[in-house]
């Protein structure tokens, strides 16, 4: 195995499967384990910033101010880990299932589908034969919290309503609020709440309410633009300033009741154009390789059947070994990369990973198509910088020690 490995994500303690679960304790329902320290409450909101990584964060507080006060306050911040490989599918499915990624089994951009026999992509192209809940046949949080008696709302993209990887990873249940603009969704996240709390009509212990509310427009400019980029900063402002306004109209009206969380799915890496690398020619490489997936960041590579993983990991090792943590599959389960794997999970995993630590992004072109090399901000990887995402407490209310 190649030394100096990152050690693994902190699937028990500090980790982003664990913040739905934790809300879901922290309103009072039973069958949950507040593992992160939330705030007791009522009513709790949890807004997923996708692509907004603790690192991403740390250099551009002076663009968040309202959420910077937050993060340099260390009872109403924390650092969370999510999940291997660096990605949204994997991490949305952590967070929506309770889960790491060996057991919830979306483990990746691109995967090999055992099935199917080919490989399958676990974002915007998921194929129409392959069934969301049998790919993914637990049970959610937010399905669980409803069994529980607390109103849940998911707020999100109208499109996403019923998508596949919707279906798979967080499976929602009570409403869903579909809404275009970032403004929109918040502004239907707090009428929402306002409705199953309308003024002077409380009798008894109130029913706990539970909001997701997703926002997706910093990631898809990091993608576009980088995130050192205008474009990027100014969606960073204009999200600090929803989220500003939201937690004020949330806690003059509710008070102690409310707790809104921040976190996010991921962090981000900017990578010029000369590093990213398309091995789509390289034959020497791709000896071997039946199928190509993952990420640019964490590319795996499905062995031909006879070809033996670990000389095919010490190929790509001699080529990459300065720029990545090249590994076969067993040594990265061994290394607990993953979680606990599931048998059924097990081929998902590629034979070899490689997982990139220097700012590079590795492409097979001649399976994904050339539009992947226009992105400029990259993650996947299980660098601190793509997988430490923060948790902020935005109302002020401190998590416990």
């Amino acid at each position: 195995m190649p030394a100096e490995l990152p050690a693994a994500p902190d699937y028990q303690n500090r980790h982003l499967r664990h913040v739905l679960s934790s809300a879901a304790a922290a309103l009072g329902l039973s069958g949950f384990e507040n593992r992160l320290g939330l705030p007791q409450a009522s009513i709790t909101v949890v807004i997923l910033a996708d692509g907004l990584g603790e690192e991403n964060l740390a250099s551009h507080t002076g663009h968040a101010r309202f959420l910077a006060s937050a993060w340099r306050t260390s009872s109403t911040a924390r650092v969370l880990d999510c999940g291997a490989p660096a990605t949204t599918a994997c991490s949305l499915a952590s967070l929506g299932t309770g889960l790491p990624p060996g057991e919830h089994g979306l483990i990746g951009y691109d995967l090999y589908a055992p099935p199917l026999n080919r490989v399958v992509n676990q974002l915007g192209g998921w194929p129409d034969d392959l069934d969301p809940a049998v790919w993914q046949p637990h049970p959610t949080v937010l399905q669980q919290a409803v069994a529980a008696g607390a109103q849940v709302a998911t707020v999100s993209r109208t499109e996403f309503r019923s998508s596949a990887l919707t279906r798979a990873a967080l499976q929602h249940s009570g409403d869903f609020l579909g809404a275009g603009t970032l403004e929109a969704r918040f502004a239907a996240a707090a009428e929402w709440i306002e409705a199953q709390r309308p003024r002077g009509s409380r009798q008894g212990p109130p029913v706990p309410l539970m909001v997701y509310l997703y926002v997706d427009e910093i990631d898809d400019a990091g993608h576009e633009f980088g995130v050192d980029s205008a474009q990027w900063r100014g969606h960073l402002e204009d999200l600090d300033a929803a989220a500003a306004r939201f937690a004020r109209r949330c806690s003059e009206r509710f008070g102690e009741q409310v707790s809104i969380l921040l976190t996010a799915d991921h962090g981000m890496v900017d990578v010029a154009e000369p590093d990213r690398i398309d091995i789509s020619d390289r034959a020497d490489l791709l000896a071997g390789v039946a199928d190509t997936g993952g990420d640019p960041r964490m590319m795996y590579l499905y062995a031909e059947p006879g070809q033996d993983a670990a000389e095919l990991a010490q190929r790509w090792r001699s080529e990459f070994g300065d720029s990545a943590w090249v590994l076969t599959r067993a040594e990265a389960v061994e290394a607990g990369w993953f979680g606990p794997v599931q048998q059924q999970v097990l081929q998902r995993i590629g034979d070899v990973i490689i997982a990139v630590h220097a700012p590079i992004g590795i492409y097979h072109i001649a399976r994904t198509g050339r539009h992947f090399l226009k992105m400029v901000g990259l993650h996947g990887s299980i660098t601190e910088a793509e997988r430490q995402v923060p948790m902020l407490e935005l109302t002020g209310r401190a998590f416990a020690p």
